[in-house]
């Protein structure tokens, strides 16, 4: 039951973002557009309660409990990122505003951008945390509880893994090619 709401969740998700920005962009309009973007959380707290009752009822904490609190704390960190990035695509290719522009390619602001995108990893793992520890909690059975447990390790192996790629673009970031460069000492 949980892998399929987390499917439904996450199918319901580019559905209400495409019917959003299709209603803001498309059919002019924006406040029905804004409120279909506003029901995406929502569909966080549908599969919260849903996973909850699901413990209430007796289950055997699973790996399926453990995704959905990934689930949750992914969209949590990266969600609002997504939508604002879909967001301004749609927005250059329906609405007539100009192009967004992309991240950094090069040098520090590069290292900036990927520690911003980093935190939201950071922000994911906390959720995630919290929320199986207050599924650990609930459960309230330690001889149950360890497939919850190992999915607290396993957002922050990831939220590591992805904090050392983005250190490491600090460490070496990357040159602009010579080309893209500016002859020094020119002024405009």
């Amino acid at each position: 039951m949980v892998v399929t709401l987390i499917v439904v969740c996450e199918v319901g998700f580019w559905v209400l973002l495409a019917a959003g920005l299709a209603a803001r962009y498309v059919l002019r309009m924006p406040r029905t557009g804004a409120a279909l973007l506003l029901c995406e959380p929502l569909l966080e707290v549908v599969l919260l309660v849903a996973t909850a009752a699901d413990l209430r009822g007796g289950a055997e904490p699973r790996w399926t409990h453990g995704l959905a609190a990934l689930y949750i704390g992914y969209t949590v960190g990266h969600g609002h990122r997504t939508v604002k990035w879909l967001d301004g695509h749609a927005a250059h290719r329906f609405g007539g505003a100009p192009r967004p522009a992309g991240p950094p390619r090069h040098g520090m602001a590069r290292a900036r951008h990927e520690g911003r995108v980093w935190l939201g990893t950071l922000v994911g793992a906390v959720v995630a945390t919290v929320l199986l520890q207050a599924a650990v909690w609930y459960v309230d059975d330690p001889a149950r509880v360890g497939p919850l447990q190992s999915w607290m390790g396993g957002a922050w192996r990831a939220a590591g893994i992805h904090g050392l790629i983005a250190l490491s673009y600090a460490i070496w970031p990357k040159k602009a090619p010579e080309k893209e460069k500016e002859p020094a000492g020119t002024d405009a």
